[in-house]
């Protein structure tokens, strides 16, 4: 296992993913990144990662993984890559896991609350049969039997998270500010994680967890809608928003499916981690003080 030694691989090297491989960076890992894009390579390599160019849907540009300690599969759906949600949640997950070699160490899967499915807002746990209503959450729900199903599937830890949010990442923003009525599900429940809380937790789930394992990733607070954006409006001085029922074109999230609230109590009792944002409160006010909103 020697050259498994400070050696880390990132799949999805996106919005949370090179939060998590500049952290492993910090602290002194060979963290390996891999993109489709040379010019992103070629990114990722001036900031001290080392890039690989490979497709997780193409099987045979897989063929040259280094061996690691940690390796995060954190892809998310990119509709115009051309391929399917499940070629890369199933497939693409699938085909890294045939491909990376037999001394690889721990397996972290990000994967979502989603799989729970709607449960008219009920609380969610670990323990709560899955029973996805979405597409996405039958998916992602599929890969974590794929990764059980797996030999590495015994040195795995699935993180199933609540919705990501952060700089960069508040959905209606340029409505909110320009005055538009927000086209949300306005009562129904929101959880949420901070990014950079969420990737402290990859890395505690890297250095605490006892694998096999699964987590439930909230900041714990679920929101409504209506409140949220009403909470972001008086941080930005503005007047509190209006709102319209969405419509039946619009995704699913805006519609109110998965109308739940999610319990982070096993991730806080077992993971060791304190949360920089413990609500939607704290989150909203750290970008807005910073001027990180776009």
């Amino acid at each position: 296992m020697s050259k498994l030694v400070k050696s880390k691989l990132v799949f999805g090297c996106g919005y949370l993913g090179r939060r998590v491989a500049r952290r492993w960076r910090d602290r002194g890992h060979r963290v390996f990144v891999v993109t489709r894009s040379p010019d992103r390579a070629k990114l990722l390599g001036e900031e001290g990662l080392d890039p690989i160019l490979a497709d997780v849907s193409r099987f045979d540009t897989l063929s040259d993984l280094p061996p690691a300690e940690t390796v995060l599969y954190s892809i998310g759906f990119d509709r115009k890559a051309g391929v399917s949600r499940h070629d890369v949640q199933v497939g693409g997950l699938g085909a890294v896991l045939d491909a990376l070699p037999h001394e690889t160490g721990r397996i972290i899967y990000v994967s979502s609350t989603a799989v729970y499915g709607e449960t008219a807002g009920a609380t969610v746990d670990e323990g709560t049969p899955c029973r996805p209503d979405r597409e996405s959450g039958r998916i992602l729900l599929a890969a974590e039997g794929l990764l059980r199903a797996h030999p590495l599937g015994r040195r795995s830890v699935v993180l199933r998270l609540a919705g990501l949010y952060g700089p960069g990442r508040i959905p209606r923003i340029q409505d909110l500010i320009s005055g538009r009525p927000l086209s949300v599900a306005a009562d129904a429940v929101a959880n949420l994680i901070y990014v950079d809380d969420a990737a402290e937790i990859v890395l505690a789930a890297d250095a605490v967890a006892k694998p096999p394992a699964t987590y439930i990733v909230s900041d714990g607070h679920p929101v409504s809608r209506r409140e949220f954006y009403r909470y972001l409006a008086a941080l930005l001085h503005l007047p509190a928003p209006p709102f319209v029922a969405p419509g039946p074109s619009q995704g699913e999230s805006s519609r109110g499916a998965g109308n739940k609230r999610v319990s982070n109590a096993r991730m806080l009792a077992e993971l060791d981690v304190t949360l920089t944002c413990p609500s939607y409160r704290e989150g909203l006010a750290a970008i807005t003080q910073v001027g990180l909103l776009p």
